[in-house]
């Protein structure tokens, strides 16, 4: 039985320039790869910021697209939620094609199932942090009544409980980011598209935001789209990373994939200064060997960051199983295993 994703990026294209569809049908005939493609349209004057890019999103997954200034990760998420209308290519949510849905139909996916949070907060400084939280919902017709009695449990938690009569100016960065992220789930969405939502904070609240979406991801069954630069950010919050550079993806996997199997120098460079031991978790490098051993023998748990396993291998040559929380053995880690993905950190 297959899941249908919960979001569709197909060889999606965005080009900038004058007559960028004309021009890129033009390159398309005169080129097959997309690096030549992006050549043929660099000659022409257009900007290829976007090239071939595809993916699935699992439901419930939090995807985290990453890359340097200028890679295209940003552009990306517009196109994923139209904001910008990608040049070629397909996008689909749930398996509808948004890319030839009617404006007012994307109206209505925005107000009812897209979420959306930017760096920047666009709060409307003349209304209050409740009335902000809960404009989706007037636009959507809702009465004043339901809206609050909706938003009051966002505000709670969001941690803004008692600031809902303040304005946008009497509260900190963290508190404007968190009336941002609380408008973007008033409509209850499925799918939300979060770009660089923390970056502006300073590193103490960023950290404190992180910890705190992690929280509040646990009690939502939301599928998100999380943009940012920051890869020990990308560690911390990805079921999955994709990596990007010059407008394509050069590398999609998980947190622990990333940083111990990086497919380039490119991507090796992201992961330089990660300490492995801390990301990478024991399940990555378990064996699935299911060898019988006696039942009181202690094991490790498939979710340990490896730092937390060598201390307990350290005394120890034989394989070590690893455990569900059952007891049940899932593989073994062999110490030699352990100390190999752990060297090259130290390198």
């Amino acid at each position: 039985m297959t899941t249908t994703p919960a979001i569709t990026a197909e060889d999606l294209w965005q080009v900038f320039g004058p007559d960028p569809l004309t021009a890129f049908r033009r390159a398309q005939s005169d080129a097959s790869s997309p690096e030549d493609i992006a050549r043929v349209l660099d000659a022409s004057g257009h900007i290829p910021a976007v090239r071939g890019v595809s993916f699935d999103v699992a439901p419930g997954e939090l995807f985290v697209i990453m890359g340097l200034s200028g890679s295209g990760k940003s552009t990306v998420v517009r196109g994923l939620s139209r904001l910008l209308q990608p040049t070629s290519g397909a996008v689909r949510l749930y398996g509808e094609d948004i890319l030839a849905a009617s404006k007012s139909r994307m109206n209505a996916l925005r107000r009812n199932k897209i979420g959306m949070v930017f760096q920047h907060f666009g709060l409307f400084p003349h209304m209050t942090v409740i009335d902000n939280v809960a404009y989706p919902l007037k636009v959507a017709r809702v009465s004043q009544k339901e809206r609050y009695a909706r938003v009051r449990p966002v505000l709670e938690m969001l941690g803004l409980q008692g600031r809902d009569t303040a304005y946008p100016r009497e509260l900190s960065g963290g508190q404007r980011q968190r009336v941002g992220i609380a408008r973007s789930l008033a409509g209850d969405c499925s799918i939300w598209f979060l770009d660089e939502p923390f970056s502006a904070l300073d590193p103490l609240i960023r950290r404190q935001l992180q910890d705190e979406f992690l929280t509040i991801r646990k009690r939502l069954n939301t599928t998100i789209v999380f943009i940012t630069h920051d890869i020990t950010e990308a560690l911390k919050l990805a079921d999955r990373i994709a990596i990007m550079r010059d407008g394509q993806i050069v590398q999609i996997g998980t947190p622990a994939e990333i940083v111990l199997n990086p497919v380039d120098d490119y991507v090796r460079d992201f992961a330089r200064d990660v300490a492995r031991g801390r990301h990478a978790r024991v399940g990555s490098i378990m064996r699935n060997d299911l060898r019988d051993i006696p039942g009181d023998t202690p094991g490790l748990n498939p979710d340990m960051t490896l730092e937390d396993a060598l201390a307990f291998c350290v005394e120890r040559y034989d394989p070590v199983p690893v455990r569900d929380p059952a007891g049940q053995v899932l593989g073994h880690v062999y110490p030699h295993d352990l100390a190999k993905a752990l060297q090259a950190e130290k390198a």
